[in-house]
């Protein structure tokens, strides 16, 4: 073991099987939580024989599961649930999540995503103390991540699965050594974004060339997509590109101005775009002066 620091893990989905990995057999874990969905972390729990909750926590279901474990420290990495007070307060030293944003920009759900179809340059990664309260607890260390122009959704997670175990490495670190330093959150600067469904995806072709495709490629496979209509068919368009190719600007923005190899170019108001990438609907074949809704 590493140190001598107990830990409670709650984690959910792929991001925080990584981070679990690299910490299960390194540190004491005494407990893990997750959700019904996250298979490979309740393997891993079992594999392990590391006490498992599987479920929501709250109404101090969690708790009723805890409270004869000793606990040091508990770390929440891309947790599906908001906690409780009960759990909150339960371990000796720390509870601390690991939020995939510079709070308090983005707080609440897949912060990356909405950076990116906001156009952020850049994201990042913040372990902040927990409160009851979403995302609002003072910060203890923050990770700059960089937003490349074509990144997509997915991509920033793969970097995000880099960072996180590093930086969970290093608060436990700061922690053993006594320098953790909590610094309040400049709340009047907060935004807050809520959770996204695959509904929420469809293009609004009257929108700038810029926002579409940065509302693409934030939703790009394997996240549901973005989406339009083509003759009453769904499109799932997981990359747009930029052309110089000319329109007449009193053209209804979504109008299909040129078809090149079966692929459709679409007039936005300050430009066309390309519809590089279409996930399903392979079949269709595409007309001119036909419009997208």
């Amino acid at each position: 073991m590493e140190s001598g620091l107990k830990l409670g893990i709650l984690a959910s989905g792929l991001l925080g099987f990584h981070v679990l990995e690299t910490l299960i057999g390194a540190f004491e874990i005494v407990f893990i939580a997750t959700n019904t969905n996250s298979n490979e972390i309740k393997t891993l729990s079992n594999h392990h024989k590391v006490p498992l909750f599987v479920g929501n926590p709250r109404k101090g279901q969690l708790f009723s599961f805890v409270r004869d474990k000793k606990c040091d420290v508990i770390l929440s990495i891309n947790y599906l649930y908001l906690i409780e007070n009960d759990i909150i307060s339960f371990p000796k030293k720390f509870a601390i999540n690991f939020h995939g944003s510079l709070l308090p920009k983005f707080r609440g759900r897949t912060p990356h995503v909405w950076a990116i179809i906001n156009g952020e340059k850049e994201c990042g990664i913040t372990a902040h103390l927990i409160d009851e309260e979403c995302d609002t607890g003072d910060i203890l260390f923050q990770q700059r991540v960089t937003i490349g122009t074509e990144d997509t959704g997915q991509e920033i997670l793969e970097k995000y699965n880099l960072y996180y175990p590093t930086i969970v490495q290093k608060v436990l670190s700061m922690i053993k050594w006594n320098k953790i330093k909590p610094l309040q959150q400049k709340h009047e600067k907060a935004t807050f974004y809520g959770k996204r469904t695959p509904n929420d995806g469809q293009i609004d072709w009257d929108w700038q060339k810029d926002r579409i495709h940065n509302w693409v490629r934030a939703q790009a496979y394997p996240y549901p997509g973005a989406f339009t209509f083509y003759n009453g068919a769904k499109l799932i368009v997981d990359q747009v590109d930029f052309s110089d190719l000319g329109y007449d600007f009193s053209t209804e923005n979504g109008t299909i101005v040129s078809v090149i190899e079966n692929t459709p170019f679409v007039k936005t108001p300050n430009g066309v775009l390309r519809l590089s990438i279409i996930r399903n609907q392979t079949d269709l074949k595409f007309s001119e002066n036909k419009i997208l809704k």
